[in-house]
């Protein structure tokens, strides 16, 4: 996969290639196998979704602007908050509500390999659950990394990890789990989620399993 940085804005890219849609194409296919729907999240949000919510140091990351009305809005910075809102509101009478989603998200990070101004989240989210458990997702997700990785990597490349913090207000006790993958240096998280009121689910970064695969394909060259 080809980027080209000119004429972008620092800390996003332009992607020539098929390998980012392939590689959502193949979570998508897992996710409605196991009874998921996709739902479409907007690029523009209020920023008081996000208020104490996402932590201190997201809210600062935010990219935040003001409407011709003076509304306070700011670009999506993640969708489990805006999860979160539905399953309170829009879904309150429903249980099992079991959703996917394929988003852009924007923080205003200091770019490095694996972190982007602008960068694409693949999520499973559970609203409302009876049913449903962490360990059923956190298998999912594991399997969907895997799935996506295929032959480029193994089963001992990824390390799950059941309860860390995560640093979001959202989740109970702010703790969730991780997956991560050491090959990936300083930007080894490729997977986090977590139980909030009302909900559970996770996310995962399609853009470090990207980096992952092309990592992997300039060693084989």
């Amino acid at each position: 996969m080809r980027e080209i940085k000119q004429t972008c804005y620092k800390g996003t890219r332009i992607l020539l290639g098929n390998l980012k849609r392939d590689m959502t194409n193949v979570m998508i296919s897992l996710a409605k196998q196991n009874g998921f729907q996709e739902i479409s999240i907007p690029i523009i949000q209020f920023q008081d979704i996000f208020e104490s919510k996402v932590g201190e140091h997201n809210l600062h990351l935010m990219f935040k602007f003001e409407d011709v009305k003076s509304r306070k809005l700011c670009l999506t910075p993640e969708v489990t908050a805006v999860i979160s809102k539905l399953s309170k509101e829009t879904f309150k009478y429903q249980k099992d509500v079991k959703v996917f989603y394929v988003q852009e998200c924007f923080r205003r990070e200091n770019p490095q390999a694996g972190r982007y101004r602008q960068f694409t989240q693949f999520g499973l989210e559970v609203l409302n659950p009876s049913v449903a458990s962490m360990e059923y997702l956190k298998k999912i997700a594991m399997v969907m990394i895997h799935m996506t990785c295929d032959e480029h990597t193994t089963i001992n490349d990824f390390e799950l990890h059941s309860s860390v913090k995560r640093g979001l207000d959202y989740y109970k006790n702010g703790e969730g789990f991780e997956i991560t993958c050491n090959k990936l240096g300083a930007q080894k998280q490729v997977c986090g989620g977590g139980e909030y009121e009302d909900g559970m689910g996770f996310a995962i970064g399609v853009d470090r399993l990207l980096l992952l695969r092309d990592e992997y394909e300039k060693k084989t060259d």
